[in-house]
């Protein structure tokens, strides 16, 4: 029973992102953007808003979804929402990179994205950060494997199904996207390790890549 409990208790703390404890409105800003530059969307994780997400950078547009249990059915809200606003986007400007940011549950979010439309959507790429989907080398599959019975299809598992996208993942000593960090990295690491990479100026628009722990390894998907 105690086994049962420990287990509940960390599958509710999985992927929290702790960026706020009061809930803001999760419609996302419907301003047009414009069609000069990189159209860039982001996506919070768990516990955020679209105008509370950590992500900070010349953006374009914050993805609303509802965010406050990280499991399946937000993740599948998370990417029809990050859908329907790059599908727009792109069909106004059909000439424009699009670069799409997630954290966490919002890693999980543009992960599944990429992973459904990367053969009918080009000039686009990613960046994941602290990618709960995320599947070693280096290291160990992220906390979507042992919690998938949890948190269900289709932010369980671990792949890298991401066709011919630019995708850059960014795992730093983090359970959530490592389960080789151990358990008593989270919540700390996961919240404090990635300051820089919520910058999304920090990325450029064709990064292939894959940082672990601060060392950078070439793309393998």
């Amino acid at each position: 029973m105690r086994a049962t409990r420990i287990t509940s208790a960390l599958a509710g703390l999985l992927l929290a992102v702790g960026v706020s404890a009061t809930q803001a409105p999760t419609a996302a800003a419907q301003s047009a953007a414009s069609c000069d530059g990189t159209y860039t969307i982001v996506v919070g994780g768990t516990g955020s808003s679209w105008n509370n997400d950590g992500f900070r950078g010349d953006i374009q547009q914050h993805v609303g979804y509802p965010t406050q249990i990280p499991n399946g059915t937000s993740t599948r809200a998370g990417v029809n929402e990050l859908n329907r606003l790059v599908r727009n986007q792109r069909a106004a400007c059909p000439d424009q990179h699009v670069k799409i940011g997630g954290y966490s549950l919002g890693a999980g979010v543009v992960h599944v994205w990429v992973t459904e439309n990367w053969q009918t959507f080009g000039n686009v790429n990613a960046i994941l950060i602290a990618d709960p989907k995320r599947q070693g080398p280096p290291g160990a599959n992220g906390g979507a494997v042992p919690f998938g019975g949890f948190v269900g299809a289709p932010l369980a598992g671990a792949d890298r199904f991401f066709g011919n996208i630019p995708v850059k993942t960014i795992c730093n000593w983090d359970y959530v996207c490592d389960e080789s960090a151990g358990i008593w990295t989270y919540p700390g690491n996961h919240m404090h390790n990635y300051d820089v990479d919520f910058d999304m100026d920090h990325h450029n628009d064709s990064a292939n890549e894959e940082w672990y722990n601060g060392a950078w390894n070439p793309a393998s998907w």
